[in-house]
């Protein structure tokens, strides 16, 4: 896989990624929403780390210069 993701990418992803958590894991968001929030959460925690996002590719869409 070759990165498509820039650092600045990655950061958000990870910040959006702890925000779902904590309102998941905080009692605010509960049931299926919550669900999701930690699904997508995790999607984005993993694309962070390894600093490639299958959606980009298909568009040859890249924020890493």
């Amino acid at each position: 896989m070759k990165r498509n993701m820039s650092n600045t990418d990655r950061i958000v992803r990870v910040v959006v990624a702890a925000l779902f958590a904590y309102l998941y894991f905080g009692g605010i968001v509960t049931g299926a929403l919550g669900i999701v929030l930690v699904v997508l959460g995790a999607v984005f925690l993993l694309t962070a780390v390894v600093a490639f996002c299958p959606l980009y590719a298909p568009f040859k869409f890249s924020t890493y210069k």
